[in-house]
């Protein structure tokens, strides 16, 4: 059993079902996207595309790179798809990474890949616009074992890393994301914005809905915007990272959502609190996750308790739940490792898990580079990154207490050696007396900005390389 065979399942359950509706309103049915994979299969295999190969893929998420994912595992090819937050730099490190036999993209970005030598190499160009004859399409046996993508992190803490998923480690993650994505009736459409999650959204026959605004820029979508899309498709559910929810919790919902699933960078308590006040009727799911383990815990934001609350105001760490059935958590040193069938154990390089990969009783834990705690009910808390926490000092506690002083609307805390600088984000930041005498007894210097720098994927955690250069400066 592979991904592939959920889709096919839920294919031949629902052909008519929409599967996947564009930006531009355009829409394929579960029927239409599987013919849809199997000509482009059978176009790909006559120009020699076949099992373990490896295709750089090029294609914005929508029904061209779903179908694309879809022709290729049924070929048994592997998808190798560059960080997009990295841009060009992410599009020239995966080609050079991972060696591949051929580049999907449209003619634009083909034309554009002789630039660069990397790219310039790549034996094959294939177009996610080809038809071929869908009954022609050969079919390998695909194992579980067999590698299905290549993707790399962000390298925002270091330089990216690839790490090969296989079809199996694709059915854990699949597995392990049912209790927060699969439907919760048969007319669910959820309008996802991790472009990953779109896969077991199509894997547990939902209707998925693309973003009608910019991926790259989600801290300039409004709340109207959001809200007009999700009307007009009959929307159930939104998958969006952290700042689409701050925005949503100062705009609000002015459509039936039934929940909000967000995840990709801390939740901060005002901000949640401010969302379930603002959207009455609809649930806050805050998830847990990293690229190597996903999800590792979640929780549903309204039933926290006023107890909770508070623990996270006074310094607690932000609250993400139990973990799930399938993820071993321990707290190691102040560190979160994470093991599971659906956590990745290795990289490309694997020079690089010497870092971030440990063995305890015979198993392989990913750190997380997370500083957490379990409470005595098994929940998970987040302290904030480990590389900032200091004895007795973790970012999110300082961030946490910062986002209550007046004028503040964001803040991020860096460390460097013995340097800690707490960066606040304002109009007319204003610190009370006794939280910046706190500061100043911890060792604790104030940086104001107009704005805090972003992280480029989700647009929802602090670009900690470029406040780092900001310390410098």
């Amino acid at each position: 059993m592979t991904l592939l065979d959920h889709f096919s399942q839920r294919t031949a359950e629902h052909p008519d079902r929409t599967a996947i509706v564009e930006r531009d309103g355009s829409t394929i049915t579960y029927s239409g996207l599987s013919k849809r994979a199997e000509e482009l299969a059978a176009a790909w295999a006559a120009k020699g595309i076949g099992k373990g190969d490896h295709v750089l893929v090029a294609v914005w998420p929508g029904i061209a790179l779903y179908a694309s994912l879809a022709a290729l595992w049924r070929l048994g090819a592997v998808a190798v798809l560059p960080e997009a937050a990295m841009g060009l730099a992410g599009f020239r490190h995966a080609a050079a990474a991972a060696a591949p036999k051929a580049l999907l993209a449209d003619r634009p970005i083909r034309l554009l890949s002789w630039l660069f030598p990397e790219t310039r190499k790549i034996p094959l160009g294939l177009s996610p616009r080809s038809v071929g004859d869908a009954d022609a399409a050969p079919s390998p046996t695909v194992a579980a074992a067999d590698p299905a993508l290549i993707s790399f992190t962000s390298g925002t803490t270091g330089k990216p890393k690839g790490m090969v998923r296989s079809h199996g480690l694709l059915l854990a993650q699949h597995e392990a994301l049912a209790s927060l994505i699969a439907p919760q009736d048969e007319h669910e459409t959820d309008l996802v914005a991790f472009p990953a999650f779109v896969l077991t959204c199509l894997g547990h026959g939902t209707t998925v809905v693309m973003p009608g605004w910019d991926l790259r820029r989600h801290d300039r979508v409004s709340g109207e915007t959001i809200s007009r899309q999700a009307r007009a498709m009959g929307v159930t559910r939104l998958l969006v990272p952290p700042v689409i929810t701050a925005r949503l919790a100062q705009d609000g919902l002015t459509t039936p959502v039934r929940r909000v699933l967000t995840g990709g960078g801390p939740v901060y308590p005002d901000v949640a609190r401010a969302f379930l006040t603002r959207n009455p009727g609809t649930g806050l799911t805050i998830v847990y996750g990293s690229t190597e383990a996903e999800p590792i815990s979640h929780v549903e934001a309204e039933a926290l308790s006023e107890t909770d609350w508070q623990e996270a105001a006074r310094g607690g760490g932000l609250p993400v739940g139990a973990p799930v059935p399938e993820a071993t958590v321990l707290i190691e040193d102040g560190e979160i490792l994470v093991a599971g069938p659906h956590v990745n154990e290795t990289y490309m390089d694997r020079a690089q898990d010497a870092v971030t990969k440990l063995r305890r009783d015979g198993r392989i834990f990913h750190r997380t580079g997370d500083a957490g705690r379990l409470d005595q009910q098994g929940r998970l808390w987040l302290l904030g990154r480990l590389a900032a926490s200091r004895p007795g000092l973790h970012p999110f506690a300082i961030e946490t207490a910062a986002r209550l002083q007046p004028g503040v609307t964001g803040a991020a805390v860096v460390a460097v050696q013995d340097r800690v600088v707490l960066f606040v984000e304002g109009a007319a930041p204003r610190l009370g007396d006794d939280f910046a005498n706190r500061l100043a007894t911890l060792g604790i210097a104030v940086r104001p900005l107009a704005a805090i720098p972003l992280d480029r994927r989700h647009r929802s955690k602090p670009d900690y390389a470029a406040l780092t250069r900001l310390m410098d400066a």
